[in-house]
């Protein structure tokens, strides 16, 4: 399935509905580039400063944006965007401390990421149970599933799988794993269908289970748990922070991060009700439906002062 930008409308018309034009914009989900395309087309003066854990993802810059990298319109880093200390001489060289008039999170797993068999995120494509997003990382979804204890296994389908009873999937891991360890998607995701006596019908029953390892694996939620509050920081006055999220447990972050922003005076919530893709997009973009854009302006309220 190709690749296709969510929410991509709505993005625009919030950028649109800025005072001025961005000038300077940082993507830390660069994915295949759909937001990037759109925005760079829509503002022709913006700088975009692109980030990406995923090499595939910066390869694919490189090949595709190189006429605007030469031109000095584009840029893209290989890090995580949790980790902006990192890469903080690089941004700090290309804007100055003015800071960023647009950042945008678009989180989780690309389509790219699901459709390509080897990287292991897909239990409907056979492939290697791997799930890194960023291939230079230790910790794969095989190593999680041979190794963790049967309570640490437990847990992590209860808090990050959202799964109330995983016992019985648990149980029959670790009497497979103990012949056979797992090595592919298909024998994890052909055990929890047994076990669950799924009938081809409905929510495959393996969705929050791959869902909670990719989230371990990536450490996805302590990433955007960090990130938020540094982002809102590096925005310039007026600057606004636009956050897409798939699930609720991302969700909630977010919510609470720019409601704790809010608080504290650093901004306001431009949108009060999280926006959702509009039917004709959930229709024809099926991943798009659960995908929910939060959006946070940077200024100075009453309730305080930033500096």
């Amino acid at each position: 399935m190709a690749h296709i930008p969510v929410l991509l409308d709505e993005v625009l018309a919030m950028v649109k509905a800025m005072p001025g034009d961005p000038r300077y914009i940082l993507d830390g989900t660069f994915g295949r580039g759909g937001h990037a395309r759109a925005i760079m087309n829509e503002f022709a003066e913006a700088k975009y400063v692109a980030i990406d854990q995923d090499l595939d993802a910066v390869n694919f810059a490189k090949d595709n944006f190189s006429n605007e990298i030469a031109g000095g319109r584009f840029y893209i880093l290989h890090a995580n965007f949790s980790d902006t200390a990192s890469v903080s001489a690089a941004l700090t060289e290309i804007v100055g401390e003015q800071g960023f008039d647009l950042i945008l999170l678009d989180l989780g797993v690309s389509s790219p990421q699901l459709d390509q068999s080897e990287r292991g995120f897909s239990f409907y494509n056979d492939g290697p149970l791997d799930m890194r997003m960023n291939q230079n990382a230790s910790l794969s979804a095989a190593e999680v599933v041979n190794s963790w204890s049967e309570q640490e296994l437990r847990d992590l389908f209860f808090e990050l799988g959202e799964i109330r009873r995983p016992g019985r999937v648990v149980t029959a891991i670790l009497q497979q794993r103990k012949n056979q360890p797992f090595s592919t998607t298909q024998q994890l995701s052909s055990l929890i269908e047994k076990t669950e006596g799924w009938r081809k019908k409905g929510h495959h029953p393996a969705t929050n289970y791959f869902l909670a390892l990719r989230l371990c694996v990536n450490s996805e939620l302590e990433a955007v748990r960090a990130a938020l509050p540094e982002l809102i920081k590096m925005l310039a006055d007026g600057g606004r922070l636009m956050v897409i999220s798939f699930h609720s447990l991302e969700d909630r972050i977010v919510k609470y991060a720019l409601r704790d922003a809010k608080a504290s005076g650093l901004g306001v919530l431009v949108n009060k009700k999280v926006i959702i893709p509009s039917r004709e997009e959930q229709k024809s973009n099926p991943r798009s439906r659960s995908a929910k854009l939060r959006v946070f302006e940077r200024r100075q309220t009453k309730e305080g002062v930033h500096g």
